[in-house]
C-alpha cells in the first residue's frame, strides 16, 4: 500500500491530467487511479484485505488509508481545518473502501461497472454536501425570519 501510495503521488507530480478539474472530477480519478493499481492482483485482493484487517495489522493498515484519503483531498483543494476536514475524509475512506469491495466482485470488462459504481458514489457524496450546506441555509434563514418575527412581536 505504500508502494502504491508513491506510485499515485508521483503519477500526480508527473503530470497535468487533473489540473482544471473540480474537486468531484479530482477525486474520481485519483480513487480510480489507485485502485487500477490493483487491479493485476485481484484475485488475490480478498486475502490482502485479510490481511489488513488481521487485529496486528489493523492500525497500520488504518494509517495507510488515512494518509492515501487525506493525500486525495489535498491534491483536490481541500484546505479544511475544521470538523469539516474529518467529515470529507470519513465520507472518501467510505467511498474508497466500498468501490474497493465492489471491484472484488465485478466482472465487466477492465472493471466498467466498479468505475459507474465509483463515479456515482462520488455524485452522492457531493450530492449529499450540497444538500446539507442548503438545509444549512435555510435554517439560518428561518432562524433569522423568526428572529425577527419575534422580535417585532416583542417591540408591540
Amino acid at each position: 500500500m505504500d508502494d502504491c501510495l508513491q506510485r499515485l503521488i508521483d503519477r500526480i507530480d508527473s503530470g497535468e491530467e487533473l489540473q482544471d478539474l473540480i474537486p468531484s472530477q479530482c477525486i474520481y480519478k485519483l480513487v480510480r487511479f489507485r485502485l487500477e493499481m490493483q487491479a493485476p492482483y485481484i484475485s488475490k485482493w480478498p486475502q490482502a484485505l485479510s490481511i489488513q484487517a488481521h487485529p496486528l495489522n489493523v492500525s497500520t493498515s488504518f494509517k495507510q488509508r488515512a494518509m492515501l484519503v487525506d493525500e486525495i483531498w489535498h491534491v483536490a483543494g481541500d484546505e479544511a481545518s475544521d470538523l469539516d476536514w474529518y467529515v470529507k475524509r470519513t465520507v472518501l475512506g467510505g467511498i474508497y473502501s466500498t468501490t474497493e469491495i465492489y471491484m472484488l466482485t465485478d466482472s465487466s470488462p477492465e472493471f466498467r461497472d466498479t468505475w459507474l459504481f465509483l463515479d456515482n458514489r462520488v455524485k452522492d457524496a457531493f450530492d449529499l454536501k450540497k444538500t446539507i450546506q442548503e438545509a444549512t441555509y435555510l435554517a439560518e434563514a428561518v432562524g433569522a425570519g423568526m428572529g425577527s418575527s419575534l422580535q417585532g412581536f416583542v417591540g408591540k
